[in-house]
Parts: structure tokens; sequence; C-alpha cells
């Protein structure tokens, strides 16, 4: 089972794609720090200082401008992250996320989650690319 999110901003997939594999420049849109450039065959650690968290992701290919891939939540679930350069400055960024059990009783709440989520990073993406806004990533309330 997976989720798909799309959204477009209007930046090249240079800037979407450096915005994630940056460690100095995921902090203005999503976790606080990253432990490295995303590179692949390597593990990094994420980071959420407001949240006291973190998460370890396994990158599994990287293709620069175009595509990510990587697993999290002890490698059960696979992102991929495409660039869809379509011109005129404008991506578009889609994320699909897989590994859901079709079988779980909670399957629904995971996935309007997990859409929720995606939603949130890629609106503060477009924000801080679009805008120079980097200060919509913490603003998520965590009950």
């Amino acid at each position: 089972m997976n989720n798909l999110t799309k959204m477009s901003t209007l930046k090249p997939a240079h800037e979407a794609f450096e915005a994630f594999v940056d460690p100095g420049k995921i902090g203005n849109f999503w976790f606080s720090s990253s432990s490295g450039r995303w590179e692949a065959g390597k593990t990094f650690t994420l980071r959420y200082d407001e949240y006291q968290a973190q998460v370890e992701i396994a990158v599994k290919e990287v293709a620069a401008n175009e595509k990510i891939l990587f697993q999290w939540g002890g490698e059960a679930n696979t992102v991929t992250i495409l660039f869809r350069d379509m011109g005129d400055s404008r991506t578009i960024v889609e994320i699909n996320e897989e590994g859901f059990d079709e079988n779980d009783p909670e399957l629904l709440h995971k996935m309007i989650g997990n859409k929720e989520g995606w939603v949130y990073v890629l609106t503060c993406l477009k924000g801080y690319l679009e805008f120079g806004i980097n200060r919509l990533r913490a603003g998520i309330v965590m009950d």
C-alpha cells in the first residue's frame, strides 16, 4: 500500500533537490538537522529538536535533481521523492511512501496521518523556496 503526495514550486528542480539533501538547508523546512549530505548507501540521522525526536534514514538511491529513495521506520517504509522539472523554473515534487500493512486495523488512520505529514513538508518546502520563510517547520502541534 502506498501514499502519494505532489506539490509544485516555482523553483528549478536543482533548488528543490538541494533543499532535501543539503544538511544546511533541510532545517529551513523539514527536520531541524541532518547528520550529513544525503548520498546513496549511507545512513543519516534526522533530528526534530522541538519535539526531542530523531529518526534514521537509509538512503538507497540518489539521482541528482531527479530522485531520492530512502527507507525509514525500521526499514519498513520506503519513500521516493521525485523532482519533475516542468520548465520555466517550475518543479513538481512528488513524494510516494510505500510499505503500509494493508491488514493493519489502523491503516486508514495511519494513511491519513502520513498524507497530512507529507502535505505539511511540501507546504513548508514551498514557503522556504519561493518566499524564504523558514519558520513554518516547527509550527505543527503534536498531541
